[in-house]
């Protein structure tokens, strides 16, 4: 093969390239890899090319799914395959993982992808659900690996038959920088402060944290309520703008806004809240554990391989803002040593678990596995 080697990778946003597996990105730079990004263009986008990235626009919404525009997706990074011509194609998120994939396959370019979530889709039962399902098991033959970010996904996607067993494989979510999140100091606020990290979209059991709060101040209980993250009224599952300025305007929740680095916001809390209703390996409970600060999740997959009940944290009944609410008061009135140990319990568990040096030597290895066959 001549070298450099080609590697594309492909992502819904530029952003989540940058803030996510920018580390990765440096490592195939430092191998000598040639690396080619296929996002949509954003506000990180020029910043992986002064890194050294090329980098190619696409069009992808990642808020649905429309076929005509799912369509003109895969026509569009088959083009840009054809064009760029990579010896292997990374594919992360759902879009890219069923669509390039598919792209991928007739130009028989190899391709890894990694499965970073399965959304609400496989939460339903429904036309939608059945075929998205269909669009796995036909865009999935195709990959010399799909890595999991958890065993859940990975059984669940084995079980009915949506992946040869042999392309079949784990991974610690995307890993997390241990030497970016480090442990911070134990100090417990005057006033005990819970924090939710995410898009204001339903999955991730917004409106359930809402509805704690309510039920925690109707008690008495004296804690600030904050939430960080984008408002996304426009996706489908969404919260409208209106239902989130009531919620400031009531003082229900203290809303943040957004921001580039979350460790200021969690350095100020003192639990990390994600009633979420499925994850893949969840980024905010990486970083929140990394800086051992103790968690509150519900007891689903991707939640509870980073949460331990009563060890790094609590977990709370899917769906159910009564529990939630309770195991929140239970958060907020056990004693310091307690949450400390918390902490510290889940800063081991990620060094142990989801460093993300685990992540980039297994996908240098997949490449390299690649690079001496070809």
């Amino acid at each position: 093969m001549s070298w450099p080697m080609k590697v594309a990778i492909v992502l819904n946003t530029s952003w989540n390239i940058y803030n996510f597996r920018l580390n990765f990105v440096r490592a195939l730079l430092e191998k000598g890899y040639e690396v080619h990004t296929i996002a949509p263009h954003d506000n990180y986008t020029q910043n992986l090319q002064e890194i050294g990235c090329i980098h190619h626009d696409v069009k992808m919404d990642s808020r649905g799914a429309n076929p005509i525009k799912d369509i003109a997706l895969t026509f569009e990074l088959w083009g840009i395959y054809r064009k760029v011509r990579p010896d292997i194609i990374l594919h992360y998120t759902i879009k890219p993982n069923v669509y390039g994939t598919l792209a991928a396959s007739v130009l028989k370019i190899p391709t890894i992808n990694n499965v970073c979530g399965l959304g609400t889709v496989f939460l339903k039962n429904n036309i939608v659900s059945v075929f998205a399902m269909f669009l796995y098991k036909v865009a999935f033959k195709f990959p010399r690996k799909v890595f999991f970010q958890n065993p859940d996904d990975l059984a669940l996607f084995l079980n009915r038959d949506l992946v040869p067993s042999k392309s079949a494989d784990l991974l610690p979510g995307s890993g997390i920088d241990l030497a970016h999140f480090q442990p911070m100091e134990f100090k417990r606020n005057e006033t005990f402060t819970f924090l939710l990290i995410s898009r204001l979209i339903t999955d991730k059991g917004i409106l359930e944290y809402i509805e704690a709060i309510k039920s925690l101040r109707k008690k008495g209980i004296n804690a600030r309520f904050q939430l960080l993250g984008a408002k996304d009224p426009e996706h489908k599952r969404g919260i409208q703008l209106p239902v989130i300025d009531n919620w400031i305007r009531t003082n229900t929740v203290e809303y943040l806004g957004t921001t580039d680095d979350v460790r200021q916001f969690i350095e100020k809390a003192d639990c990390i809240v994600l009633p979420s209703y499925r994850e893949g390996t969840p980024r905010t409970l990486l970083e929140a554990a990394s800086s051992s600060k103790p968690i509150v999740a519900t007891d689903v997959p991707g939640c509870h391989h980073v949460v331990i009940d009563n060890y790094n944290g609590l977990l709370c009944k899917l769906k159910n803002s009564e529990d939630l609410a309770l195991k929140m008061e239970q958060m907020l009135s056990l004693d310091d040593q307690t949450i400390k140990k918390f902490g510290e319990n889940g800063r081991k568990k990620i060094e142990f678990e989801f460093d993300e040096n685990l992540v980039i030597s297994k996908y240098l290895q997949e490449i390299s596995t690649l690079k001496a066959a070809v």
